[in-house]
């Protein structure tokens, strides 16, 4: 039966009465060839008889594989999955046209309002805040010129502050940075180097400074010091007065000048005083009437005194000292007088002196300090001999010296109390204790 089965010509069941044999059979020649089974096909129409193809066994093909289902994420508390977004297709909704007109407009005016705040927020804020940032910049880029400035002009000091205000973002950052203490730092080194190099062979500097008159106009002033004493100065100051300051070698002449006694400190100074001299300048109003305007800076500080001469009617001594004492009784009377007298004339002392006439250890005790001990006298006894008349040698600058002459009339010497004679210093501690 296989045989006929698997022969060219399959057999015809289909006259046969049982219409379930042909499936069974079918069926059973299916299961013993391994042969796929076909959906059936829908009958045809047969024209006209055609040779029957040959069934071909066809390989079984593997089954594909099949990739594991993914598992679903997992679900947070608290949290929502975003919406799934539908599927784009090809083909756009088309808007009706007064929805694209209000849309439109939707944007424009939104254009508008963000031009409107981007604008109220340049003019109101950032552009306020940079012109801040700016000034508080240009206030500090003036103090680095002012400290720095001359021989420290280029001073490593002041490129990294430069640097240090150009990078601030902040009106604050940029005020924040220090100026005056590097400026203090390095003038006092470069100070204390002039001081050094430029004092001379009596341990003095000059030190020149410009002062700022009502008039807004700048003058120099010189000031002869020791060494010591402008160190002190320069370890205590700050910028602010060191980079206005110029150490020189003094460079100092010795003027005469023919001055009153109260030009002359009212006569009470001695060789040796440092004074100020000032300027007393006389102007005649539009009314007749003299005005005294007095500086209030000194136009010469530090003047050594070389020395003081008083005129020669100051020289004549003429003292007598008389005492009597007279006792009577009943007829007896004692009495007892006593008359010194003292005639000097000091100024022929100092001829016969000079001439050889007498011995210098003869008129020691009366010429030694004649000037400064009569001036003790007179300061003692609140008497003096006003209308003297002195001649006073001062070791000015050089440069001072025109002005010292042509105002000779109208100067006057003052004794500055940081550097008072021995006797205003006993009578500054018999005063304050």
């Amino acid at each position: 039966m296989i045989d006929k089965i698997r022969g060219d010509k399959p057999p015809d069941l289909r006259k046969k009465n049982n219409p379930d044999l042909g499936e069974r059979l079918k069926g059973l020649v299916d299961k013993l060839t391994g042969a796929e089974k076909k959906p059936p096909e829908k009958p045809r129409k047969r024209i006209m008889p055609r040779p029957r193809l040959r069934v071909r066994e066809k390989e079984e093909k593997p089954a594909p594989k099949l990739k594991p289902p993914k598992k679903p994420p997992e679900k947070r508390p608290g949290l929502t999955p975003p919406p799934k977004k539908p599927p784009r297709t090809g083909i756009r909704p088309r808007i009706p046209e007064e929805d694209q007109r209000t849309i439109i407009g939707a944007l424009v005016f939104g254009i508008i309002i963000i031009i409107i705040v981007a604008s109220g927020y340049y003019f109101l804020v950032y552009q306020p805040y940079q012109k801040t940032l700016q000034g508080a910049k240009a206030q500090k880029l003036a103090e680095v010129d002012a400290y720095f400035k001359g021989p420290l002009a280029m001073d490593p000091q002041k490129q990294s502050i430069l640097a240090d205000i150009e990078s601030g973002n902040t009106p604050e950052e940029v005020l924040a940075v220090d100026v005056l203490g590097p400026a203090t730092k390095s003038w006092r080194k470069y100070q204390s180097q002039e001081i050094n190099t430029k004092k001379d062979k009596f341990n003095r500097v000059m030190v020149v400074y410009n002062t700022t008159t009502a008039g807004n106009q700048t003058e120099s002033k010189r000031v002869i010091m020791k060494a010591s004493d402008a160190q002190k100065i320069v370890n205590e100051a700050d910028a602010t007065v060191l980079a206005n300051m110029v150490i020189q070698t003094p460079d100092t002449v010795a003027v005469p000048i023919m001055i009153s006694r109260l030009q002359a400190a009212g006569g009470l100074i001695g060789v040796g005083s440092m004074v100020d001299v000032y300027l007393n300048l006389n102007q005649t109003g539009g009314n007749n009437t003299t005005i005294s305007q007095q500086v209030s800076t000194p136009k010469i500080s530090g003047a050594t005194v070389l020395a003081i001469l008083r005129a020669k009617d100051s020289g004549s001594v003429d003292a007598s000292i008389l005492r009597s004492q007279n006792i009577s009784m009943n007829s007896m009377t004692s009495g007892a007088s006593m008359e010194k007298k003292t005639a000097t004339d000091v100024e022929q002392l100092l001829r016969a002196a000079a001439a050889g006439g007498l011995s210098e250890e003869d008129i020691r005790a009366i010429l030694q300090n004649y000037g400064i001990r009569l001036s003790d006298y007179e300061r003692a006894a609140n008497l003096g001999e006003l209308d003297a008349t002195y001649l006073v040698i001062l070791e000015v600058p050089r440069d001072d010296v025109p002005f010292l002459i042509q105002n000779m009339n109208s100067v006057i010497l003052t004794v500055p109390t940081q550097n008072a004679p021995e006797w205003m210093i006993r009578e500054l501690r018999r005063i304050y204790g």
